[in-house]
């Protein structure tokens, strides 16, 4: 059943994302508003099929409430397939919040957000996301319970970006065993897109593997950040001097989604794709497209499910070192779905999709 709260904005537009069939039968989706504080949210849940749904909180200025239905559904439903291939007890859910947080973002509103998934009484639990931080989940648990990525002093996991990192560097090794018989990225190029959160976490894990790491980011404070540690590192123009590089082994997007798209893929001289961003394929087909050009794509939702898992981990009494130890097997997992795509034929993203679907199917 689909739940529609009041929103200031409702309009044919948002009415017809939300039931658009191909959006994935989403459970239910709430539109959430409190004018007091400025908050204006979308919570979707896309399947519970496996527990309670699990996602972060994305903070973001859309460009219209259209698109931040849409972003919200396409993420939920992410969550879900993520959450079963990393062998959680969950089902998937995303929120976003509507805005810049920069100049919306106080306690108020966040209190006000903790409310509205209290009201749901934990069919979600909520996480960062891109523009929410561990202190902001502190100020939403003070209304609602069934938040998750606070602070160890609060009772929390902490910064879930560092398991994230971590499981993305165990499938691009899945991808080197693949691809290069190896899982090491030992005298490899690789080109990261964002280091924030979690890009400047995996520059670290590559190069004490032994690659070699080009930057780019849209913030120049992020770069110099990484450049500062580590100054070996080499810096690209941006993204598209990035993909263009010659001699570029691994592409990891770790921004935004939308990053493999008809403009990109053409463009691309890695021969993996493997990187923490959510959503990388822009539409239906590019995996194909990816599989056409002979580059070897690790899906997103499997390889940066590390975050997920950590918060998971986080409901049952944090221990870092058994989250770490259930983010591993993402190698694993990637692995498997490499060799169920070469032996089904498909592109390791349809390969994964069958994967996820059967589990969610069988409900355990």
């Amino acid at each position: 059943m689909t739940d529609v709260r009041p929103h200031a904005a409702d309009d044919a537009g948002v009415l017809h994302t939300l039931f658009r069939t191909e959006q994935g039968g989403h459970e239910q989706i709430v539109l959430c508003q409190d004018r007091e504080s400025g908050l204006k949210a979308v919570i979707a849940i896309h399947s519970t099929a496996l527990g309670p749904a699990l996602g972060g909180t994305r903070f973001h200025a859309y460009d219209s409430d259209e698109e931040a239905v849409e972003d919200a559904l396409n993420l939920a439903r992410g969550m879900s397939y993520k959450n079963a291939l990393a062998g959680l007890e969950h089902g998937g859910g995303k929120a976003v919040i509507i805005g810049d947080p920069d100049e919306l973002k106080s306690e108020r509103l966040l209190e006000a957000y903790g409310r509205f998934v209290a009201s749901l009484g934990g069919r979600y639990v909520t996480a960062c996301d891109v523009g929410t931080y561990v202190q902001d989940m502190d100020v939403v648990a003070r209304t609602c319970k069934w938040t998750t990525g606070r602070s160890p002093e609060h009772g929390g996991a902490g910064d879930s970006s560092v398991l994230t990192a971590f499981g993305v560097f165990q499938g691009m090794r899945a991808s080197a065993q693949h691809l290069w018989g190896a899982p090491t990225l030992k005298g490899r190029t690789v080109g990261i897109a964002g280091v924030g959160k979690v890009g400047h976490h995996l520059v670290e894990h590559l190069l004490e593997d032994g690659a070699q790491v080009l930057i780019t980011d849209v913030r120049e404070a992020s770069v110099e950040r990484v450049r500062a540690a580590h100054p070996e590192v080499t810096v690209a123009a941006d993204t598209d001097a990035l993909i263009r590089t010659a001699g570029l082994d691994v592409y990891a997007p770790c921004a935004l989604g939308g990053a493999l798209n008809d403009d990109t893929v053409p463009a691309l001289t890695a021969k993996v794709v493997c990187g923490a961003a959510n959503n990388q394929l822009a539409h239906p087909g590019i995996e194909k497209d990816l599989a056409d050009r002979g580059v070897l794509y690790a899906p997103d939702y499997v390889v940066n499910s590390g975050g997920v898992i950590q918060v998971a981990d986080e409901l049952h009494g944090f221990d870092f070192a058994r989250a770490k130890e259930q983010a591993t097997k993402i190698y694993d997992t990637t692995v498997a779905i490499f060799d169920r795509a070469r032996a089904d034929g498909v592109p390791p993203a349809v390969a994964a999709d069958r994967l996820a679907e059967q589990r969610m199917a069988r409900g355990a």
